[in-house]
């Protein structure tokens, strides 16, 4: 008895291990139901609603989740039932814009799938099939470097497979069946020398085959069907020792395919039907050992078949109708039909015997004579057309000083300063109640400050001054004063103020109106611009964290994070909201200002789209020195104000010397006693201090190209928010059990 008992007692202890060993961190719990809300809640996913459960050990036929280590480390979500096989829309339905009840709807971004995706840092499996998931694949897709199998099957992607799936050296698999990739063949696969199985079936991929230095030789499966390949097949392919099936199916491939893949030692599946495939195989051919299932119909084929593709010969499968051979002729077209193809002539295909009728003279002349009459009327139309663009492209080059190839940041082409628009409806949001932009006159301005006087001068920097003044209506009102070039005509220089009018976002400071002095006086080489802003009253976000803000304010944490995901919110807008994009937008700590609600509000953005030879800010410090000039130098800059928000602006004042000392102290929770701020040490979580600490970190990357995407900064600030206000939640919770 006490044997069995000590064996029940070891039998509980080992799966009650087992079980804790593999439930679900709350942490990666978090991020799948972040997964669950970018993907728009589909009803698969309901089984997540009970948050109390492990979903390691919640699943279903179409939804499946695993853990190692308390981390998730496969995730399956399927978007159709499992009895269903998918199906690819129809190719002209899709644009490359949502589709209402077949795509996620416009708010989708799959950068934030991804960057999501790369907080489960322990995933192998990843199969998201059919969901509706539209969009281009991001560069970033190289942040999922743990993946070994991955299944976008069945979705909307769009654009080319980028270069840096190369990074990915643990994937062993690839399946982006079903979507609408384009371009050639993606570079960089030869470098997945773990890769065994590559299927890109149903997709528009075009141009030649890849070559044999362009695939990894560990392939096994390798299915392009359903392509627009062309040219002929490698002769090299045989030498993939390994490979096993080979589909390149209804493509437009050419010639006569290499004999030695049908002779290949491995071969067990060779699939070469609707094609353009012509000539004559040998009779005698070599058929490898393994190969079972062949078909080679639906092309130009000659002669006779090879006694090894016969049906009786091993008990193969083979296919081989529509072509010209001299085998079951009811089945096959005439040889005639595979001549005149070879040649280019359309022939019709409908039936195998077909007619060899010629097509009567008369009807062939009248048809070259439409086609030349037609020609000539084409080319008439395009001169008087170019004509007309030359004449409105001569005036558009006075507009503007800058070249309309020039899409720099401050080179905005004209065509896009005057159809400028916003990319969703949903940027505006939360400013229902913002005033509508208008012209302000400049006595109007000169009464508002008494005449610009001494006393209202509230702020001086490279962009100029800033002056405080109230309108009749008793409206406080901060007015910027810029000087800026006459390279700019100033009707070009209205059509660029009437762009940064455009920026309407509740977290930036509301430009109210501008006014343009003296626009018919010669004032020598620049023209005076009067930026009329909402005056925003409570002060500047570098002060309150000093300490030196109104009735010594001190921000805990969490304050501090709402703050700052009010100004990336506002970011992320100025770079995605508005086509062109606003991206060098001056971001510093004293540029974050608040309202009587503690709501951070971005002033000075966009300036550089009419005051872009700024080169010194109101310190003296180059600008230049410390933002790079490329589309995510905002990155960069905001991860300054992150650093600020965790170490203080005395510490963070010392940039490049922080960096590369006591950065390096954010470690462990002991070494970030000495750094970070007392009062978030205080406030904070440490998951959620964590956070933040990594994504500083990464904004501070060398390559610019390494560094997050904006929107991968907004998430995380997002996410630790979210962390911090379920960690006080329970603090209270506590607090209210112990009374």
């Amino acid at each position: 008895m006490a044997i069995c008992r000590f064996y029940s007692l070891l039998f509980l202890t080992i799966s009650w291990s087992f079980f804790f060993a593999n439930a679900i961190q709350p942490s990666q719990k978090q991020v799948l139901l972040q997964l669950r809300k970018q993907l728009e809640y589909p009803k698969q996913l309901d089984i997540w609603l009970d948050t109390s459960n492990d979903f390691c050990y919640v699943s279903s036929p179409q939804v499946n989740v695993t853990c190692e280590n308390n981390f998730v480390s496969e995730l399956k979500i399927m978007g159709f039932a499992s009895d269903q096989t998918p199906k690819k829309v129809n190719s002209g339905s899709f644009h490359g814009f949502p589709i209402p009840s077949q795509t996620l709807s416009q708010n989708f971004s799959i950068d934030s799938l991804i960057a999501t995706l790369s907080r489960l840092t322990s995933l192998k499996v990843l199969s998201l099939v059919s969901l509706g998931i539209w969009g281009p694949l991001p560069n970033k897709i190289q942040r999922l470097n743990t993946l070994e199998y991955i299944d976008l099957s069945y979705n909307f992607l769009y654009g080319s497979i980028p270069p840096t799936l190369s990074r990915m050296v643990s994937l062993q698999s690839v399946n982006l069946d079903g979507n609408f990739l384009n371009g050639s063949f993606p570079k960089g696969v030869d470098l997945l020398s773990s890769l065994t199985s590559l299927s890109l079936s149903e997709n528009g991929f075009s141009g030649d085959l890849p070559d044999l230095q362009d695939l990894p030789n560990s392939l096994i499966i390798l299915y392009l069907n359903n392509n627009s390949f062309s040219g002929q097949i490698p002769v090299k392919y045989s030498q993939l020792n390994h490979l096993q099936e080979l589909d390149l199916s209804f493509n437009s491939l050419s010639g006569v395919p290499p004999f030695s893949l049908f002779s290949s030692s491995s071969i067990t599946y060779l699939n070469l039907t609707s094609n353009k495939l012509s000539g004559s195989l040998p009779v005698h051919l070599q058929c490898g050992n393994k190969l079972a299932n062949v078909d080679i119909s639906q092309n130009r084929f000659t002669g006779s078949l090879p006694l090894c593709l016969t049906n009786e010969s091993n008990n193969k499968t083979v296919k081989y109708d529509g072509n010209c051979l001299m085998i079951d002729v009811t089945r096959q077209h005439p040889a005639s039909y595979c001549v005149e193809e070879a040649r280019g002539v359309e022939v019709e295909t409908k039936d195998f015997k077909g007619s060899e009728h010629r097509r009567n003279p008369v009807i062939i002349i009248g048809v070259i004579l439409g086609s030349i009459v037609f020609l000539v009327l084409l080319v008439l139309g395009f001169v008087i057309l170019s004509k007309k663009l030359c004449a409105r492209g001569v005036s558009e080059q006075k507009l503007l000083h800058k070249s309309v190839q020039d899409y720099s940041v401050t080179g905005y082409p004209s065509e896009l300063l005057t159809s400028a628009r916003l990319v969703s409806e949903a940027a505006k949001l939360g400013t229902e109640g913002i005033p509508v932009h208008r012209l302000f006159s400049f006595e109007e301005l000169k009464e508002a400050t008494n005449n610009f006087h001494r006393s209202t001068l509230i702020g001086e920097g490279s962009t100029g001054k800033i002056y405080k003044g109230k309108l009749e209506n008793g409206t406080d009102i901060a007015i910027r004063h810029l000087t800026v070039s006459k390279k700019y005509t100033i009707r070009n220089l209205k059509l660029r103020l009437d762009l940064l009018a455009r920026l309407r976002h509740p977290h930036l400071v509301c430009l109210l109106g501008h006014c343009i002095s003296g626009e018919e006086q010669d004032n020598g080489e620049s023209n005076k611009v009067y930026l009329v802003y909402e005056y925003v009253h409570n002060g500047n976000y570098r002060s309150l964290l000093s300490g030196n803000g109104s009735e010594n304010v001190v921000l805990k944490w969490g304050d501090r994070l709402r703050i700052l995901t009010g100004v990336a919110k506002a970011v992320h807008f100025l770079h995605t909201g508005l086509i062109p994009g606003f991206f060098s937008n001056r971001l510093k700590a004293n540029n974050i200002l608040l309202n009587e609600d503690g709501m951070g509000k971005l002033s000075d953005y966009g300036l550089s789209i009419i005051a872009e030879d700024i080169k010194q800010d109101a310190n003296g410090e180059g600008v230049e020195s410390w933002q790079m000039k490329n589309l995510e130098d905002d990155v960069y800059s905001f991860g300054f104000i992150l650093l600020e928000s965790l170490v203080g602006p005395s510490a963070a004042s010392r940039k490049d010397e922080f960096l590369m000392n006591e950065m390096a102290s954010f470690g462990s929770e002991e070494e970030r006693k000495k750094v970070v701020d007392p009062v978030v040490l205080d406030s904070c979580s440490q998951e959620s201090l964590s956070v933040i600490i990594s994504i500083t970190k990464k904004c501070f990357c060398g390559d610019s190209w390494a560094r997050p995407s904006f929107e991968d900064v907004l998430w995380h600030l997002q996410y630790a928010a979210q962390i911090q206000a379920g960690t006080q939640q329970s603090a209270e919770k506590v607090l209210f059990m112990g009374c």
